[in-house]
């Protein structure tokens, strides 16, 4: 055989094999089809439907069209759809309309508001209960709203938080929160730049993990000691802060500092993970870049399974296991592993990327069941046999107002300033200020305060008022329209469905009656479709994602 045959066999297989190599890597790297969602999405499914059928029961069947609308709406923009998209979505003949529907709600500017609120409510809750920190909000909204825009995976959001340059320091990081400047100082400011809070917060919300209570003492229901706690607490030893009027702000870092003295001993620890690994530090190394690299590094035990659970329960109400922030405790109940490891290695594999999870999850025919109860045994959340009821957050509750009453907030300027100097604010701020927490969800029972709020506020009263009310004008100015239309317009605009023939039999009678009671008084009858709709939006089946 010539040396010449030889080289050109030669260069032929490693032609081939370089393109197979190039062919295996693209493979390996192109985002997953629409086929590959739903074929994972089934393999949840399932999952959840062995443990059903070992638990003896039955799962409740699909949501129709309209109630998934409602929800998906609610889960993924924070508000309940428009009359024309609740029209648009229901009268699709696609087979694919529901996937379709969530893969055009995750391109929207809406789904990045609501995601930032969020994720925002998750990193910085201090901001419901302490004025100081909100007004450092407008900051940190900015510096979180880029990540989800962007989609940036929830490793890089993890390690652009835990490994934050503190650029601005002393009264010029006042200035930055102020302005609504990009910046994550609020994060530390919130936690008061102490490396305990900092530590806590981190295990808490990135790797699902509660060990704050071994700060003091050995944990009393884990494996957690006391000097692990301090071990983790001493990769954010370096962080300094001053304290400016009521503000504690940033002051000049030691990054490379990485060992603290525990309170009340005098022992001292070193930079450790909580696995019991430790660093491999070389010189100039930055303490805390360590600490995010382990976090969000694909081997960690932790991170993918935390942030999995986390989604998983923001869309069912109920996590994988329970509670959410107490992965190892001996008080956790893990009803679901396989699927837990199941979406943790999937979520892994497609290097953390959450829009890729939240569409396996809204697949599942676990997210989409009813929220009726056909069968014993459904009410059991662990088992997610059905949808389970749950209340709209403040944010959701007023967004869907307002959506569907067609309310324009003229607004008050920066509510956070006016605020300070008591001037006015926008409708929003103040439903928000009296409903509470924006992070939870409004209770049914609501005081008499915040009832009158919704039911008698600005925002109510000028949405059902015949002169002011977009949604009402645009109704009884429509030519032809019979009254009938007009009541399905009104329960499009609210509950996102047609109402049934009782219903329309109902509203019909009312606004008969009162028509009649008028004795030919002019706008009787819009007057009566206007009531109509104030019961709508005061209604139980309003204030609940379905």
């Amino acid at each position: 055989m010539s040396t010449l045959f030889v080289r050109a066999r030669l260069t032929t297989f490693l032609s081939l094999f370089a393109f197979a190599f190039l062919m295996g890597a693209s493979i390996h790297a192109k985002s997953p089809t629409a086929e590959d969602i739903q074929n994972l999405a089934n393999k949840v499914d399932q999952l959840i439907e062995a443990q059903l059928a070992k638990s003896k029961v039955k799962a409740a069947p699909l949501a129709d069209d309209a109630e998934f609308l409602r929800r998906i709406y609610l889960d993924l923009a924070g508000r309940i759809p428009t009359v024309a998209e609740a029209r648009r979505f229901l009268q699709s003949k696609k087979k694919d309309k529901r996937a379709l529907l969530v893969d055009e709600l995750l391109s929207r500017s809406g789904y990045v508001t609501h995601f930032t609120h969020v994720w925002r409510d998750l990193l910085i809750p201090e901001a419901n209960n302490s004025f100081i920190v909100k007004l450092q909000q407008n900051g940190f909204e900015a510096w979180l709203k880029d990540r989800v825009k962007t989609n940036a995976s929830l490793a890089e959001l993890a390690r652009d938080l835990i490994t934050a340059r503190m650029t601005t320091t002393g009264p010029a990081s006042i200035a930055t929160s102020f302005t609504g400047q990009a910046s994550p100082v609020a994060f530390f400011s919130a936690k008061e730049f102490r490396p305990e809070n900092l530590a806590a917060a981190t295990a808490r919300v990135f790797l699902g993990l509660n060990v704050e209570c071994a700060q003091c003492h050995n944990h009393p229901f884990a494996n957690w000691k006391r000097e692990q706690f301090w071990e983790l607490a001493a990769f954010y030893s370096g962080m300094r802060s001053q304290t400016l009027m009521d503000f504690i702000v940033p002051s000049k870092e030691k990054p490379e500092q990485r060992e603290l003295t525990i309170p009340g001993t005098s022992k001292t620890v070193q930079a450790v993970f909580l696995d019991g690994s430790k660093p491999k530090w070389k010189p100039k190394d930055r303490t805390r870049d360590a600490l995010a690299e382990w976090v969000t590094a694909k081997s960690n035990p932790y991170f993918a399974k935390a942030t999995v659970n986390r989604l998983w329960a923001y869309f069912h109400g109920t996590g994988l296991y329970e509670p959410i922030d107490d992965m190892v405790g001996d008080g956790t109940t893990l009803t679901h592993p396989k699927t837990l490891s199941l979406l943790a290695e999937a979520f892994t594999k497609q290097d953390f990327d959450p829009k890729f999870l939240i569409r396996v999850i809204t697949s599942t025919r676990a997210y989409q069941r009813t929220s009726s109860t056909t069968a014993k045994g459904q009410d059991d959340q662990t088992l997610f046999a059905k949808a389970h009821l749950r209340g709209l957050t403040a944010e959701q509750l007023f967004d869907s107002v307002a959506t569907a009453t067609g309310y324009r907030d003229s607004g008050g300027g920066n509510d956070l300033i006016s605020g300070i100097l008591g001037g006015p604010r926008s409708a929003r701020a103040e439903f928000l200020t009296r409903f509470g927490s924006t992070d939870r969800p409004v209770e049914s029972q609501t005081s008499i305060l915040q009832a009158l709020s919704l039911m008698n506020g600005r925002v109510t009263a000028s949405a059902t008022s015949l002169e002011k009310s977009e949604t009402l004008a645009a109704i009884l100015e429509a030519p032809f329209a019979s009254t009938k239309t007009r009541i399905e317009t009104l329960y499009l605009a609210t509950f996102s469905r047609m109402p049934t023939t009782k219903e329309v039999a109902m509203a019909e009678k009312f606004i008969q009656k009162r028509v009649a009671k008028s004795k030919g008084k002019k706008n009787a009858a819009a007057l009566a479709l206007a009531d109509v709709f104030w019961a709508l939006l005061n209604s139980s089946e309003f204030v609940l994602n379905h």
